[in-house]
């Protein structure tokens, strides 16, 4: 006696997502998923995301207006949140001392102290000066503040009396935003040019490389200095802002640009290309539908590494007064007043905004390293 064995079907549908799931995952869900495991890509894009908080909602995060100009608190050292007063007394709710100053007669330097007559305790969510959320609802909501007559500078004041923690946090809107924009311009210009170059190669791709080679000859940092020092002086702020973002845009393309080429070369011959030129695909398909998508994820990684350069150059051409000025402020902006060597041996605290440089530089390349291990088929995450 014989028996049928009958195939088992898939009839759910559950069943046949799982079966189709199995078969088929694209590219970029393979990148999303190698990504997600990096530890130190989650780090960067963390540290990134506080970074674009702070900038995007500073004045919530400021307890003091960082515009305001007051000198009477001019050259505050940082004021540091306390649980024990000045008799050992344990407090659950955090408070500051007002800072007071006295002026050495011998040396005539400033020596700052505590006045420990009066607490002014930590208060959350407290109504204070007005600003405009996004620049455009008026608030007057703020994280944190202490108690009415007191202050709170986390780290310190400048020399007309500003916050300098609100401030560098104002200043992440400019550093963040001229360093995206003119890395986005740049790696778009050197992604379309090196799939060109790669692509046709020849004669185009001879006097592209030589282009190339002709800038990256120049030292990066004179020429943007030398560039920027022609900006003119009667120039308002927001055209300083784009000629910025187009230097640093005009000069940035050229290592995208050799990459992206190598990358293209290597697919010049793979299979998908050569179907596509036999099927009669006209070269503006080719490009940009097959070429430059699978370049994708390398121009996003060069991206990422870009950025950090970018945010130190600004700095660097901001700390000489070459770069942004009033009224816009950015990270480097407020290390103007480090020029001076008698201001920064007496008042060491106004290089704290470089911790927002550091930090940003960090994460961007936290989340760069990350991108580029998922990206590469031969790394191991």
């Amino acid at each position: 006696m014989s028996t049928t064995m009958t195939p088992t079907l898939i009839t759910s549908e559950a069943d046949i997502d799982l079966a189709r799931n199995d078969r088929y995952e694209s590219y970029f869900q393979l990148l999303w998923t190698r990504f997600s495991k990096s530890r130190p890509a989650a780090i960067g894009g963390l540290m990134i995301l506080c970074l674009l908080v702070l900038a995007l909602f500073s004045e919530f995060f400021a307890p003091t207006d960082p515009s305001e100009i007051v000198f009477r608190d001019s050259f505050i050292p940082p004021q540091r949140l306390q649980f024990v007063d000045a008799e050992g007394t344990f407090h659950l709710v955090p408070f500051t001392y007002n800072q007071v100053f006295t002026i050495d007669p011998v040396t005539s330097q400033t020596i700052w102290a505590k006045d420990t007559s009066q607490r002014y305790h930590l208060r959350l969510f407290v109504r204070s000066w007005e600003y405009k959320v996004l620049g455009i609802f008026p608030s007057r909501l703020h994280l944190f503040g202490v108690e009415e007559g007191g202050t709170l500078y986390l780290m310190g004041t400048g020399r007309f009396g500003r916050d300098l923690w609100g401030r560098a946090c104002m200043a992440g809107r400019i550093s963040l935003s001229l360093s995206i924009f003119a890395v986005l311009v740049s790696v778009s210009i050197g992604a379309i040019v090196g799939v060109i170059s790669g692509y046709y190669r020849g004669r185009i791709d001879w006097a592209i490389q030589r282009l190339i080679e002709f800038l990256v000859s120049f030292p990066p940092l004179p020429l943007w200095m030398a560039l920027a020092a022609v900006i003119p002086p009667q120039m308002d702020s927001l055209s300083i802002f784009m000629v910025m973002v187009v230097i640093f845009a005009m000069l940035g393309w050229t290592l995208t640009a050799r990459e992206v080429r190598g990358k293209v070369l290597s697919y010049g011959e793979t299979d998908f290309v050569l179907a596509a030129k036999e099927m009669g695909a006209s070269d503006a398909r080719i490009i940009f539908r097959h070429l430059f998508p699978n370049s994708l994820s390398h121009i996003i990684v060069v991206l990422t590494l870009t950025i950090p350069q970018i945010i130190l150059a600004e700095a660097f051409l901001s700390f000489l007064g070459i770069g942004i000025q009033e009224p816009l402020v950015s990270w480097g902006f407020l290390m103007k007043n480090a020029q001076n060597l008698e201001t920064l041996g007496s008042n060491l605290w106004i290089l704290s905004p470089t911790i927002f440089i550091v930090f940003a530089v960090l994460g961007f390349n936290f989340l760069g390293d990350g991108l580029r291990d998922a990206a590469d088929p031969y790394s191991i995450v």
